[in-house]
């Protein structure tokens, strides 16, 4: 009776007296999953300018990384943004079911694309509404990750908001217009990414080997061939825009990249009619954690 009474006010009124436990969220944070690390974005009262931090993955553990982050913001709400190497996107022919089993159909439509086995998919999909098309854009993630994201997060009393790809927090780097416009990005030792938006939404998006080194490149090694090879680049996502899928030339080209990015902007400028940009930024991986915390706060301001 008396161990049953002692649970009853641990599990009652004395745990509500632990003055290590927080009821409320305290704030929102945007985090980037990249390789071996977070990085994440919080708006401080008082401040204008963000803080942002970066949390090493010590052997894969997130659940210590999440620890780290809780350490500094306290138990917030997050929106994770994951890099590249975390999931795959591909385009399929839409299945010709109902909305509510389209998802489950793709799952056999990829599975022979991609490296998940198909027990340890999990999938999600977005189209366009300006371009008609059969196809769907279908972003394939493992199921096993995701889960440890999720528990890592729970154990640390973090409430994830959503999930995003860099393709779609990227998005919101260019003008919202009636306008296509192109974002070229690149993150250090990945592939380069050639992303075309348009009112907020992505038309196209590409993945081009032979850039990892970008954000090392010296500007005479930009001068003597590195800037005219990404200028041939964007001109053949342009013309497949243009030819393939039938849509006006984009308005503006932006590049942001670690290093010289103003100069390899200018000597990319120099091939093209279009503005060519500079995104002025603190660092990509900075860049894509405060995405994510505008995205989490999209709707609140």
């Amino acid at each position: 009776m008396l161990a049953n009474m002692g649970n009853a006010m641990n599990n009652g009124f004395l745990s509500k007296l632990a003055f290590w436990q927080t009821s409320e969220l305290m704030g929102s944070v945007g985090v980037f999953i990249a390789d071996n690390s977070l990085w994440a974005c919080k708006l401080q009262q008082g401040q204008l300018a963000p803080v942002i931090s970066q949390f090493s993955v010590p052997k894969n553990n997130w659940s210590q990384a999440f620890e780290a982050l809780k350490s500094q913001f306290g138990r917030v709400r997050v929106q994770l943004v994951l890099s590249h190497q975390y999931y795959q996107l591909l385009q399929a022919e839409k299945p010709n079911v109902e909305p509510d089993e389209v998802t489950q159909a793709l799952i056999w439509s990829v599975k022979d694309m991609v490296s998940e086995p198909v027990a340890n998919i999990h999938l999600d999909y977005f189209e366009s509404s300006f371009i008609v098309s059969s196809k769907v854009n279908v972003v394939v993630s493992s199921r096993q990750f995701l889960a440890q994201l999720a528990s890592a997060c729970d154990a640390n009393g973090l409430d994830v908001a959503g999930i995003s790809i860099e393709e779609l927090a990227l998005s919101h780097v260019l003008v919202n217009d009636n306008m296509a416009h192109m974002l070229v990005a690149h993150l250090p030792e990945q592939e380069l990414l050639l992303l075309i938006v348009k009112a907020g939404e992505v038309l196209m998006q590409r993945r081009v080997r032979g850039f990892n080194h970008l954000n090392k490149a010296t500007l005479e090694e930009l001068k003597h061939g590195l800037a005219d090879n990404l200028s041939l680049e964007i001109q053949r996502s342009m013309d497949y825009f243009e030819s393939q899928l039938r849509q006006a030339p984009v308005g503006s080209i932006s590049i942001l990249a670690d290093g010289d990015n103003s100069s390899l902007a200018n000597l990319v400028g120099a091939n093209f009619n279009q503005k060519v940009l500079a995104v002025a930024h603190d660092g990509v991986s900075n860049l894509l954690a405060q995405l994510a915390l505008q995205e989490l706060t999209r709707g609140e301001v």
